[in-house]
């Protein structure tokens, strides 16, 4: 946990923290091992072998996976969206030196891959695995998140609002289960994200609880969607590492 000061902020009576997540582990870090950490555990417990995932080519979450049954002795699978490319970028690239095998769909395809036919062609091709959403955000992605709002009532006690990026919802619903309602967790999406606030309520109706904090979503602070950003956005990137020496990047945190 850091603090953040500046003259704005001091000027303002303004107390801002950053939870260094990213410092958790090299290539599991950040709200993936949040995510991953119970979804593994599950997968020990009923004896599978192999996780099975999805992402695009430059998915972080893909290569968390990659890592994280590498480190923790599973086979990996990763279900490439689009075509493959002559050479694999880097991420790609990261996941097969952790052993993971790259299988691709078509966008059509790609876009069913949650009705149980899709799913059922890939067992028949595969054989058994455990299966983790793309973006990591199931019922058992919950209890790790709500751990990191836990350890943020020990670290930050008072605070009042809690900001995160919001990409699937996930992060956003398990923090939401761990604060109570004097707190607000902000999500800021990372495209346009007015659909999230309904993808949240399926996320806790999967796990069979509900929210304890006040929350809300912020659907305006984006470049047009992933991978999309303008010069102001690197230049403030730039100067917030030169001032804090806290690495941000363009598409959640920036």
């Amino acid at each position: 946990m850091e603090r953040i000061s500046n003259e704005l902020l001091d000027k303002n009576s303004i107390r801002l923290f950053v939870k260094r997540d990213d410092t958790l582990h090299p290539f599991i870090s950040g709200n993936k091992w949040r995510k991953l950490k119970y979804n593994l555990l599950e997968a020990r417990r009923i004896g599978a072998q192999t996780l099975l995932t999805f992402g695009g080519a430059y998915s972080n979450h893909i290569a968390a996976v990659a890592a994280a049954g590498q480190a923790f002795d599973f086979q990996t699978i990763g279900i490439i969206r689009g075509e493959p490319a002559t050479a694999l970028n880097p991420t790609l690239a990261f996941a097969r030196r952790c052993d993971m095998a790259l299988h691709y769909l078509d966008r059509t395809t790609y876009r069913q891959k949650h009705l149980p036919e899709v799913v059922g062609r890939l067992r028949e091709k595969f054989g058994d695995f455990y299966l983790i959403p793309e973006g990591g955000t199931n019922q058992f992605a919950l209890p790790g998140v709500r751990e990191c709002a836990l350890e943020l009532l020990e670290q930050v006690p008072g605070f009042d609002f809690l900001c995160t990026a919001c990409g699937t919802g996930g992060t956003l619903a398990g923090l939401c289960t761990g604060l109570d309602e004097r707190r607000k967790v902000l999500g800021f999406s990372v495209l346009k994200g007015d659909f999230l606030r309904g993808e949240v309520g399926k996320i806790w109706a999967s796990g069979g609880i509900s929210p304890t904090s006040r929350f809300d979503i912020l659907t305006d602070y984006h470049f047009g969607g992933y991978a999309k950003w303008k010069p102001e956005l690197i230049a403030f990137i730039n100067d917030f590492h030169a001032q804090t020496g806290i690495p941000l990047d363009p598409v959640y945190t920036g």
